[in-house]
């Protein structure tokens, strides 16, 4: 779980205002937060499969969200996974 400041930052880096929560790059910027914080858990509770079961379902949000924008908008769908560093 991301704390309020982490996610404030995020929604006005990808969002450009506070009120932009739902913005398509803001959701990803934050599911993307979440899945990291995440790999760190499970790289010490290996066994956590309840976690992992939250986990997964983060993962494939990102990755519908990931497709959506890369049909709507592809020069933002680049500028993002740059920024969050997702894809070599």
């Amino acid at each position: 779980m991301i704390s309020k400041e982490k996610k404030k930052e995020l929604v006005l880096k990808f969002g450009g205002s506070e009120k932009n929560t739902g913005d398509t790059r803001v959701q990803i910027a934050i599911l993307t937060e979440d899945i990291e914080s995440l790999k760190k858990h499970f790289a010490v509770n290996k066994k956590d499969k309840h976690s992992m079961r939250g986990f997964i379902a983060k993962v494939n949000q990102r990755k519908r969200l990931l497709a959506y924008l890369k049909e709507k908008d592809f020069n933002s769908y680049k500028e993002t996974i740059e920024a969050l560093n997702i894809r070599k």
